[in-house]
């Protein structure tokens, strides 16, 4: 995933996932600002100024976030069952937060993180003289309820293991959240019963739907096939018969004890090898121009990572098994993946 497709996740559906976690601190923060208004007449009707500090003030605590998290992932680096587990927790997280928003069962409400009680202090004791620094000081403190989108960007941070680039993803990320926050806290004031029930809702089925690709990513990630991409894939092959160029090519392919997989933007070319079982394998890993968690080459059943990144080369050397069989391999994030026939 590079910079532009993490602003564009920012964007699409960042903003939805956390203005249904974060919206109501800056909502709470407009509404006490609307209500002193009310009782002093003098206070002109003005959330531009609110808003742009709560917005600058996130922007600025998350990019500080991201250099943190990228010099503590350089120390260590997350093992392929914990990065499975942290997509599982993630997912289930985003779920239960979409639950209840629709209000399914009352025990989904232990699924929302509740703003630290100084925050709600801060929202409810500011004055005229804080119009500015308490919406920023609240936007700077969203860091302590991170929605479930922005966990899996921090979950990236972290694996990069790079300060600098850490820092520009998750600014990128927030970045792109930021037009969608500023609609919502313009209209906060303005928006009836009816319209924000509607709003939540979508939201909500929103977050259900990138909860389930977090999932399905989690499956990729821990070596399985069964996987979404898969049953589309079977689905096409029995259904629109489009799999027999692809049995063919597979058929015909030469098993070889070297290979050569690039790494591009939108995922890794040829996304297909085929090699001898019972063999010492290398495979030249290439690293183009892409970025993101596809510079994370990953075999699950190998229990196997390799960092490559951009503009660098690398390479994995291992043993095929005995008996022939397809092994996955994904990103990081298991957005991206392809198979090594054995043979």
């Amino acid at each position: 995933m590079d910079i532009y497709a993490i602003f564009l996740t920012g964007l699409l559906t960042g903003g939805l996932t956390c203005m249904a976690v974060q919206g109501g601190l800056l909502t709470a923060t407009l509404a006490q600002r609307e209500e002193e208004r009310l009782h002093d007449k003098s206070l002109r009707q003005n959330n531009f100024f609110p808003i742009l500090a709560f917005l600058i003030a996130k922007l600025f605590a998350y990019t500080l976030l991201g250099f943190f998290l990228g010099y503590l992932g350089s120390f260590f680096h997350l093992s392929i069952t914990t990065q499975v587990i942290l997509h599982i927790a993630i997912g289930i997280f985003m779920i239960g937060t979409a639950l209840n928003i629709l209000k399914v069962h009352p025990v989904f409400r232990y699924f929302v993180i509740q703003p630290p009680r100084f925050l709600l202090r801060l929202v409810k004791n500011q004055t005229r003289s804080k119009d500015i620094f308490a919406p920023a000081l609240v936007g700077a403190f969203t860091i302590f309820i991170p929605c479930g989108t922005t966990q899996a960007m921090m979950a990236l941070a972290l694996g990069t293991g790079n300060p600098f680039y850490s820092a520009l993803i998750l600014f990128s990320f927030v970045l792109g959240t930021a037009p969608l926050f500023f609609l919502l806290g313009l209209l906060a004031t303005k928006l009836n019963s009816l319209f924000e029930s509607v709003f939540m809702k979508i939201a909500a089925f929103a977050i259900i739907i990138l909860a389930v690709f977090n999932l399905n990513n989690a499956v990729s990630l821990s070596g399985s096939k069964f996987t979404l991409q898969y049953f589309w894939r079977d689905f096409a092959c029995t259904a629109l018969s489009v799999c027999q160029n692809q049995v063919l090519a597979i058929a015909e392919s030469q098993p070889a004890k070297e290979a050569t997989i690039y790494f591009g933007s939108d995922g890794y070319s040829p996304n297909t090898i085929t090699v001898p079982k019972s063999s010492q394998v290398r495979i030249n890993l290439v690293n183009q121009k892409a970025g993101g968690c596809i510079q994370a080459f990953t075999i699950p059943n190998l229990n196997v990572q390799k960092i490559v990144r951009k503009g660098t080369s690398d390479y994995l050397v291992f043993n095929t098994p005995d008996t022939p069989q397809d092994i996955r391999f994904t990103c990081s994030m298991g957005m991206y993946e392809g198979i090594i026939h054995v043979i």
